[in-house]
């Protein structure tokens, strides 16, 4: 079983930020920045254009970076597929910040050292930008 359905069934821990029915995020554990968020179906797909519920899916994606947009205080979030690391269809969020050490692209080797503490920290700050989309 892949390790993204392993993340969904809870069988292995991650720093979810966000849940509904059809996607999860979570926290990256090889960040390029704080907030680099995982966005992935919940329901197996190789790719992200094999899901059925693409425009849902993307409508989720489009959500959870505002919400880090808002959370993290940044204007700027890059969103990446790959799809070649894991064989689970996911979208990458990352925040973008000033001397961020990216320059003007993301570079893939910038992987950023966090600590748990902080990892935790930063997943609380973006579940509650949730909660406050849902009170506004």
């Amino acid at each position: 079983m892949c390790i993204f359905c392993q993340i969904v069934k809870k069988e292995i821990p991650a720093n979810v930020v966000y849940e509904d029915d059809l996607v999860m995020a979570f926290l990256d554990i090889r960040p390029l920045n704080p907030g680099h968020t995982l966005v992935i179906p919940k329901k197996h797909y190789r790719w992200v254009w094999d899901i059925e519920e693409f425009e849902e899916y993307g409508v989720a994606v489009k959500k959870i970076a505002n919400v880090l947009k808002k959370t993290l205080g940044t204007d700027y979030v890059v969103s990446l597929v790959f799809g070649e690391e894991v064989p689970h269809a996911h979208t990458w969020l990352i925040p973008r910040f000033e001397n961020d050490g990216h320059g003007g692209a993301i570079d893939l080797n910038n992987v950023k050292s966090i600590s748990k503490e902080e990892m935790d920290e930063v997943a609380g700050k973006i579940r509650r930008g949730f909660a406050g989309i849902l009170q506004d």
